[in-house]
């Protein structure tokens, strides 16, 4: 029965679950990645690629949370842009981490499954949002040339 009743709240609210849904999600992304590089081994390899990781990882999220107020839909495609690259980045980093054998293929799957699903979800609310250009009314006093 709960579950009927969360989902019918869930297709009602739709809207605001996805944005907070995105809010929490790239903030465990980074609490993940956080994990992630604690537990790495202790050497120069690891911590060249760990600081580099924990640097993207957590610029998923508090850049995510500055588009969210931004004042413009020019300064929210910039910060969409930003999380964008550092997801992707997150990406890579987890790749080499596992290329350079520093961790096992299994330990990040998740963490470098969550960094794509990161980077195709803003990629298609950059899209949303450059194609509303189309939506902003033109005056009626213009003439055609």
């Amino acid at each position: 029965m709960n579950a009927e009743v969360g989902t019918r709240n869930a297709e009602q609210n739709e809207g605001v679950l996805r944005r907070r849904d995105l809010v929490e999600r790239t903030k465990a992304f980074a609490v993940d990645v956080v994990g992630l590089i604690q537990e790495l081994p202790r050497n120069r390899v690891a911590d060249v690629i760990g600081h580099q990781l924990l640097r993207a990882g957590t610029s998923v999220a508090a850049n995510y949370r500055s588009a969210r107020r931004a004042r413009s839909r020019r300064e929210f495609l910039a910060k969409m842009g930003i999380v964008e690259e550092e997801a992707d980045e997150s990406s890579f980093w987890l790749e080499l981490l596992v290329e350079a054998q520093v961790v096992a293929s299994q330990r990040v799957v998740e963490l470098r499954h969550e960094a794509e699903q990161l980077v195709a979800i803003t990629v298609a609310s950059i899209r949303t949002a450059r194609g509303g250009r189309g939506s902003v009314p033109r005056s009626a006093f213009r003439v055609p040339r």
